[in-house]
C-alpha cells in the first residue's frame, strides 16, 4: 500500500470536510442574522415561539402604518364574462414585462384598457401567467387582477378586472405588520411555515354584484402557496378563496 498517497488522501478529505462544515456554519449564521433582522420588530415571546414552531420569516416586515379607508367600486370583470382569455391580435415579447413598462404599455395599451394602472405581482404570478393588480394610491387591490398569458416568450392573451372607483370610507390608521404577523404566528401558522411576502393593499369578499367594497388589508403569503388576508383595521383574518381563516373566522392583533 502506498502510505504516502493514502495519507495525502486523508488530509485532503479532512480539509474538504472542514470546508463543508465551515460553509454550513456560515450559512446557518447568515440565515439566523437574516431572521433576526426580519423579526426585530416582533415581541421577544413571538420570536421564541417562531423558533419553537420552526417558522421562518424570509420577508421584510413593512414599518409603515398609514391611514386608509374602504374603497367602493364597480367591478367589470373579463373573468366572469368569458370562458378564456382574450387573445392578442399580435403576441408581444414577454421581456417587456420586466425591461420597460412604457414600452409594454405602448405595445398593449390599445388592447388592454388602463394598463398603466396595474402593477406586476411576482409572488402571485405562476407559470405561464403574469399577474398584475389594479393600483390605488400606490397600493394593490388584491381582488382586481390583470392576467397576462404567456407562452414561448410571448404574451398571447389576457383576462382583466376593470375597476371604477365610486367612493372612499373614513381613513383610519392601520395595524402594524409586526402585530399582524405576531398574531398569525401564535394562532394560525403551522410548524415549518415560511413567510415569503407581506404587503399592504385592499381586499374584500367578491359578491355577485357590480358594486363591491374592498378594505385595507395586509396580505401574508407563505412558501406553500397559502395566503392570509388580515383586515388592517379590525384584524379579522381570511385565507385566499375563503371568507375566514378558520371555521367561524378569527382576528389578528388582539
Amino acid at each position: 500500500m502506498d502510505w504516502g498517497r493514502a495519507k495525502s488522501v486523508l488530509i485532503i478529505s479532512f480539509l474538504m470536510l472542514n470546508v463543508l462544515l465551515g460553509y454550513q456554519l456560515w450559512s446557518d449564521i447568515r440565515e439566523q442574522l437574516n431572521a433576526n433582522v426580519n423579526s426585530a420588530e416582533l415581541p421577544q415571546d413571538k420570536v421564541l415561539l417562531m423558533q419553537q414552531k420552526r417558522i421562518t420569516l424570509s420577508a421584510n416586515l413593512p414599518s409603515d402604518t398609514p391611514k386608509l379607508g374602504d374603497l367602493t367600486y364597480l367591478l367589470h370583470s373579463d373573468v366572469h364574462q368569458k370562458s378564456g382569455p382574450t387573445q392578442l391580435e399580435t403576441p408581444i415579447d414577454s421581456s417587456l414585462m420586466f425591461i420597460n413598462k412604457e414600452e409594454l404599455i405602448k405595445a398593449l395599451g390599445s388592447e388592454v384598457p388602463e394598463l398603466e394602472h396595474y402593477a406586476y405581482d411576482l409572488h402571485n404570478s405562476r407559470e405561464g401567467v403574469f399577474v398584475l393588480h389594479r393600483m390605488v394610491d400606490g397600493r394593490p387591490m388584491f381582488n382586481a387582477k390583470l392576467e397576462l398569458y404567456n407562452s414561448n416568450l410571448k404574451i398571447t392573451g389576457f383576462l382583466q378586472d376593470r375597476v371604477e372607483l365610486i367612493g372612499r370610507g373614513e381613513a383610519k390608521q392601520v395595524l402594524p405588520a409586526a402585530k399582524i404577523v405576531a398574531s398569525l404566528i401564535e394562532t394560525y401558522l403551522k410548524e415549518g411555515s415560511v413567510i415569503t411576502d407581506i404587503q399592504l393593499g385592499y381586499h374584500g369578499q367578491i359578491f355577485d354584484s357590480e358594486k363591491q367594497v374592498s378594505a385595507p388589508s395586509w396580505r401574508v403569503m407563505l412558501e406553500d402557496g397559502k395566503v392570509y388576508y388580515v383586515h388592517a383595521i379590525s384584524g379579522e383574518v381570511a385565507t385566499d378563496g375563503t371568507d375566514d381563516a378558520e371555521a367561524g373566522g378569527g382576528k389578528a392583533g388582539g
